[in-house]
């Protein structure tokens, strides 16, 4: 059809929007996070300090453009340039701003897992790193997430992984043996191979590494002594399809009828928490206190914190002002309280420190995101 579409290639178009559309209503994630929508804007309604037009909208790393995304990566390696606001003394192996953040994690790995604090402190300790990006390198978006289900199949081959210079990197070079006892090896383990962060090391630990990668001894017994080298990776789809389908994503939502349920299965060995951990695995990705030393960390907290919320949004109500859980991940330790403060240090700038029930919404206290 001369200056038009000809029936074939509109039979082409129509197939593929039928298509577009069976995806869109297959994600049974999406369609959850949608019908709290009702839920938030009621919420937002009575928000003292987030207002819609103030509020940030964070997507997945798939939908936002290149440029976009170079943005995101440009401010992630300014933030590894700029220089730590830590002791020198106590924290010598933390040389920039991004090592400030992987050492108040390991500092407080031990009381941050398993325990009460473990969705709030994460939630604020994602927006903290959010704010560095664009308080202190520039950056005018917000953080993406990683939905797990989404790539389930090839995490490696999703534009997150792809080594392309719009990716969070790639896989590591191929090595013998693989480097996780959390799954059968991969086709990497070794050092990042390709993409914006191909050269970017980590400074601080190990302290805690899972698995058969092997990895200078840090010059201190409590990791924070200076040990840089290659981030390595160790990226298949073997744990996100097994664990972290879009499927097995809305179970654990709608599924559980409890916060403390919600938060098990979450992170219990087959949960999407470690899924998304190790499936980066690697060197210090499979080391739950300094795992966010890979820069893919906060896209995988981000869909962690993205998959409380609309586990939240369910029933707003009855699941915003509850916890449960104790306050050490071996199980001592007093009942985590909503009264309990979560101090951040030198990560928050303003010097505050928020009490848990200040950060259970995502559009209160010192937070005004949601997520698409």
């Amino acid at each position: 059809m001369a200056g038009g579409i000809s029936l074939k290639g509109l039979y082409a178009l129509l197939v593929t929007i039928s298509f577009l559309s069976t995806l869109c209503a297959a994600d049974a994630v999406s369609d959850l996070q949608n019908s709290g929508r009702a839920a938030l804007d009621a919420q937002l309604a009575k928000s003292a300090t987030c207002t819609k037009d103030k509020l940030q909208v964070r997507r997945e790393w798939g939908d936002i453009s290149a440029a976009d995304k170079k943005a995101y990566i440009a401010a992630v390696l300014c933030i590894t340039k700029a220089p730590s606001k830590l002791s020198a003394t106590q924290y010598p192996g933390a040389k920039s701003r991004y090592d400030d953040f992987v050492a108040i994690h390991m500092k407080n790995t031990m009381s941050i897992h398993g325990t009460g604090n473990f969705l709030s402190w994460h939630r604020y300790y994602t927006w903290a790193y959010e704010q560095a990006l664009r308080n202190e390198c520039g950056y005018n978006g917000t953080q993406p997430y990683w939905d797990w289900g989404r790539w389930a199949t090839s995490p490696e081959t999703s534009p997150i992984f792809d080594g392309s210079d719009t990716s969070m990197s790639g896989q590591g070079e191929k090595v013998a043996g693989g480097n996780s006892m959390m799954k059968p090896a991969g086709e990497g383990g070794g050092c990042i191979k390709s993409g914006p962060f191909k050269d970017m090391k980590v400074n601080l630990g190990p302290m805690a590494l899972m698995g058969d990668t092997v990895a200078p001894r840090n010059p201190r017994s409590d990791g924070y002594g200076y040990n840089p080298r290659c981030i390595r990776r160790d990226i298949s789809g073997y744990l996100t399809s097994r664990d972290a389908t879009t499927a097995k994503i809305a179970s654990l939502i709608t599924t559980s009828s409890n916060i403390a349920t919600f938060q098990n299965v979450m992170q219990q060995t087959n949960g999407v928490h470690g899924a998304g951990h190790f499936t980066i695995a690697g060197d210090p990705g499979s080391d739950f206190y300094v795992s966010p030393g890979d820069p893919a960390f906060w896209l995988h907290h981000s869909m962690i914190d993205r998959t409380w919320y609309i586990w939240q949004v369910q029933s707003l109500s009855s699941r915003l002002q509850v916890i449960a859980g104790g306050t050490s991940m071996m199980g001592g330790g007093r009942q985590q309280s909503l009264e309990d403060d979560i101090d951040l240090e030198v990560l928050d700038p303003s010097g505050k420190k928020f009490k848990i029930k200040e950060l259970v919404s995502t559009v209160d206290g010192p937070f005004c995101y949601t997520y698409e």
